[in-house]
């Protein structure tokens, strides 16, 4: 078993033997807590060798820092079967979520086992935005400062 893909993204789809993934992101800003994410997904791309068809048991619980789960786990059974002739085959799996409720500004995991092993393991960081007007007062503040010590400073010029 190869796991080819794992990513937060704002949307992803499957056609055609096609894993379709938009927008990865690992870093969400937001301005005050808790916070809502309107919509995002989880894609992942396994490939299985010829000896591992069968069913396959995959688990993606998302935590905290402290491991609460800030989403139910997701529990289920993918049953991989490709040709005979084949060496390997891929399975792709999507887990859309809705409404995701962030309740602090930490880093959170997305956390991958199959058949009970620990296999991935990604980082949600949640951070706070900081916003322009703030950033324009520290600028000023900057720029006062600096213009009231070269009022000290003689400039000699040659």
């Amino acid at each position: 078993m190869h796991l080819e893909v794992f990513s937060l993204c704002d949307a992803a789809t499957t056609d055609t033997g096609k894993l379709n993934i938009l927008g990865a992101f690992d870093t969400i800003w937001c301005s005050k807590i808790p916070a809502v994410h309107p919509q995002c997904s989880i894609a992942l791309r396994i490939r299985f060798d010829a000896i591992e068809k069968g069913e396959h048991k995959i688990s993606v619980n998302f935590v905290d820092a402290d491991g609460k789960h800030i989403l139910p786990p997701t529990n289920g059974i993918i049953k991989i079967n490709f040709q005979n002739d084949q060496r390997s085959g891929s399975s792709h799996l999507i887990f859309n979520i809705q409404g995701l409720k962030l309740e602090k500004y930490a880093e959170y995991s997305i956390d991958l086992a199959i058949d009970g092993r620990s296999e991935a393991s990604l980082p949600l960081f949640v951070k706070q935005q900081i916003n322009r007007v703030q950033i324009k007062r520290v600028s000023l503040l900057n720029v006062e400062t600096i213009l009231k010590n070269l009022e000290n400073v003689d400039l000699i010029l040659s």
